[in-house]
């Protein structure tokens, strides 16, 4: 009998998420269960010392504390990885994504400018701000100084159909979704680039690219967000670990269960 373990992730890095967080590894532990796993279900603020051994980890902690501590087990399966989950902080995701080639918003355009925080992932709406032109960006950077954030990336805004993807690495999951057909968002400003038009582009190069980006990150459950312009071609604007998969959980539970 395979013991798995499953790490909530700590509140903090679940902004108006957090029921959803949970379901997620929920739906995994269930699923476990019923292929005669034996699960543990922990939160990552929990003292994870003294958590139970295990064969397999799912976690999607985040907390310095926690992946620290990952690094330090051997001979257990983690999912992700903590040096993937490291390599999503937006400073050394950008940097990643440009040596690899992944199609990336322009810094300069004329259609304003998106400040990200990028030593870690959003912890709130301040995390991630939109600023119409430079002299409004300029104020913005000077705000996240002031609260103690000195790492950001910036770029052009990109106007086009904003489209949230979500894939499971080597079992062929990958769905995607526009946020404005549903009206899920997380952050009101999901809906600055309008009504998506639906343009048509290839689902399959999406596909590709961000297989390929998952594995240069080191990830197998991943989310993200592109923008698809009218002509068809898109850019990443957005890539993390292990998202709620709130519109498609029950497929993507079966396939983190599978996994293992």
């Amino acid at each position: 009998m395979k013991r798995v373990l499953m790490i909530q992730r700590a509140e903090v890095f679940s902004p108006n998420s957090v029921e959803k967080d949970l379901a997620i590894l929920e739906a995994v532990a269930q699923r476990l269960r019923s292929k005669g796993c034996e699960v543990s279900l922990v939160s990552e603020t929990a003292p994870l010392e003294s958590a139970p051994s295990a064969d397999v980890i799912f976690t999607m902690g985040r907390l310095p504390e926690t992946l620290s501590w990952l690094k330090t087990l051997e001979g257990v399966q983690i999912v992700n990885r903590p040096e993937g989950i490291e390599h999503c902080g937006r400073c050394q995701l950008e940097a990643l994504m440009a040596r690899i080639g992944t199609p990336m918003p322009p810094k300069e355009g004329s259609d304003g400018y998106w400040l990200k925080r990028g030593d870690q992932a959003a912890q709130s709406q301040g995390d991630v701000v939109f600023a119409p032109n430079r002299e409004a960006l300029e104020q913005e950077k000077e705000k996240m100084q002031q609260r103690g954030i000195s790492q950001y990336v910036v770029s052009a805004h990109v106007v086009g159909d904003l489209v949230k993807f979500y894939g499971v690495q080597s079992t062929g999951f990958f769905r995607y979704y526009y946020p404005t057909d549903d009206g899920q968002f997380k952050f009101s400003d999901e809906a600055r680039n309008g009504e998506a038009r639906h343009y048509a582009f290839s689902e399959a190069r999406l596909q590709q690219c961000v297989e390929q980006l998952a594995e240069a990150v080191g990830i197998k459950v991943y989310g993200g967000d592109a923008i698809v312009r009218a002509d068809g071609s898109w850019c990443i604007i957005d890539f993390n670990d292990w998202p709620s998969f709130s519109r498609c959980r029950d497929e993507a539970a079966d396939a983190i269960a599978d996994l293992i």
